[in-house]
């Protein structure tokens, strides 16, 4: 029997492996990927994009959650565009992906691309393209996307459930989802404030508001003039309504999250974990008290990062003609 010195050893050497494969792969990403094979990319995706948001700014948020969603869950390789099969119950219908919008946008653009350079553009670099393209259209960041990235032919539902940090999470459960996937916990904590933009349904959050613990209580890690606020729009049992995750300002990509939380006014249970951990509440604090002096810079960081996650790169995977569809 393995002596646990021995697994232990062995577990470090795992990781170290994976990581290691994860760095390969995201070295094979370089700005400007398509220059030679469709130099127009990006600017047909930026246009197209544009069109989109331009009649409804509200999206930025969701095409940013689908980035998330995508990358948390076997990488950035578009994986939670795909449909279900007879055989297969892909990411879409996963629970926590029910309610992803923005499908539409993503198969607009690679339509556009399409038509120029077919067989050329992934859906995965489409998607890591739009999410940046669509939050600068906001006033917010920006950050340079490297492409070359390439999809993905499995998607389970079963996995988006397993890999995707859930609303009720605390911080020791965030601080693990996140050091596991590559990312360290200042990304946690900066990628968090993607929440200045988009809406949440009552389901995310209602328990914090009627049965915390089971006995018809309230959560007291929330502010209790808040807690009476959300009640009023907030029936027990409600799945469909929705609530602005940063009230008053949830159109607007700024650092005004932060101070929410700090006054005990995040919307989600992961949200407030925010201030269990010694690292996280410092950074809340900073931006809360310099008005999101480096905010909007380390957001842009985050998402270098985030977008280069379990990438598939060379001739790993492929290059969808559909984005909903394997080839």
């Amino acid at each position: 029997m393995a002596t646990p010195k021995l697994l232990s050893v062995f577990f470090l050497h795992l990781v170290a492996m994976l990581v290691f494969l994860d760095l390969a792969n995201a070295q094979g990403l370089q700005l400007g990927f398509y220059k030679k094979t469709c130099p127009n990319a990006e600017a047909i995706v930026r246009k197209t994009t544009a069109q989109y948001i331009s009649r409804a700014p509200t999206l930025a948020a969701s095409l940013l959650r689908l980035h998330f969603h995508d990358c948390f869950v076997r990488g950035c390789e578009g994986s939670v565009l795909l449909n279900s099969t007879k055989n297969n119950q892909a990411e879409k219908v996963a629970f926590p992906n029910l309610s992803l919008r923005g499908y539409q946008v993503i198969d607009g653009v690679k339509s556009a691309v399409e038509k120029v350079c077919p067989g050329v553009v992934s859906c995965a670099d489409i998607l890591a393209l739009v999410a940046r393209d669509a939050v600068l259209m906001i006033k917010g960041p920006f950050w340079e996307v490297p492409t070359g990235r390439r999809d993905g032919r499995v998607s389970n539902a079963n996995e988006a459930l397993t890999n995707l940090p859930p609303p009720f999470a605390n911080i020791t459960q965030l601080k693990a989802m996140f050091l596991g996937k590559g990312l360290s916990v200042k990304d946690l904590v900066v990628l968090s404030g993607g929440h200045t933009i988009g809406i949440s349904h009552c389901s995310s959050f209602s328990n914090r508001l009627y049965n915390f613990t089971g006995k018809g209580d309230t959560d007291p890690k929330m502010d209790s003039k808040y807690i009476v606020n959300l009640k009023s729009k907030c029936k027990p049992g409600d799945v469909s309504t929705t609530v602005e995750m940063d009230p008053g300002s949830f159109k607007a990509f700024d650092e005004d999250y932060y101070t929410l939380v700090a006054k005990r006014r995040g919307l989600l249970e992961s949200d407030a974990a925010l201030l269990d951990d010694n690292e996280t509440k410092a950074y809340v604090k900073l931006q809360t008290a310099t008005y999101g002096s480096t905010f909007l810079k380390d957001f842009s960081e985050s998402m270098v990062n985030m977008g280069k996650m379990q990438v598939l790169t060379g001739m790993a995977g492929e290059i969808r003609k559909h984005c909903a569809l394997v080839n």
